[in-house]
């Protein structure tokens, strides 16, 4: 059940007075950390938008990124069946874990997440010296140029596939994943946007 302002005492707090709470990356599906929230903690995080737990060793409420400033923005959350443990959607600012990594869970992740990922250091690229990115340089020259390699790259794939060759219908679909990324970028879209209108249609 998504959860709202308007139904978190619909939670069984009288099961146990903490209930723990998984906290995944909204854009990769990464799995970031787990920790504990009383009521307080669950309305001050709905409040403020960011993940707010109940620290244990603290005796009290702690936002996540207090004090380093790696904050959990909170996106979405969920709670199960029993209504005993919670799902939290959230936009990490900067590394999760205590020691720099992204999750505390360490290379735990789907694969899929690496696009979301390669989609991050695609735009933090954007400004780079095309001297020293390849990246950079598809952003430095005119927009046709990105529309003709997602084209050429569309058909390396089709070509690929019809020569029922493995290895390079995976190279050549990596390389149209990249290029229609950056196309995308170029555009204002996103992988998220895309994955919205897929969904649209599923349904």
């Amino acid at each position: 059940m998504k959860l709202t302002p308007e139904n978190l005492t619909s939670l069984d707090f009288n099961k146990m007075a903490l209930i723990p709470a998984i906290v995944q990356d909204a854009q990769s599906g990464v799995i970031l950390m787990q920790g504990f929230m009383d009521l307080a903690a669950l309305k001050t995080t709905f409040e403020k938008g960011l993940v707010t737990f109940y620290s244990r060793s603290k005796q009290r409420l702690w936002t996540k990124g207090e004090e380093s400033g790696n904050v959990l923005r909170l996106v979405s959350a969920y709670t199960d069946c029993d209504r005993d443990s919670l799902l939290l959607l959230a936009d990490p600012a900067g590394p999760t874990c205590h020691l720099g990594t992204q999750s505390c869970f360490g290379d735990a992740r789907p694969a899929i997440s690496f696009l979301s990922q390669l989609e991050q250091v695609i735009c933090e690229r954007k400004d780079a010296d095309p001297e020293k990115s390849y990246t950079a340089s598809l952003f430095a020259k005119d927009l046709s140029r990105s529309c003709q390699k997602v084209g050429e790259e569309g058909v390396e794939v089709a070509l690929a596939a019809m020569k029922q060759d493995q290895d390079e219908l995976c190279n050549e679909s990596a390389d149209l994943l990249y290029h229609l990324i950056v196309l995308l970028q170029r555009s204002g879209l996103s992988l998220e946007q895309v994955t919205q209108t897929l969904s649209r249609r599923h349904k």
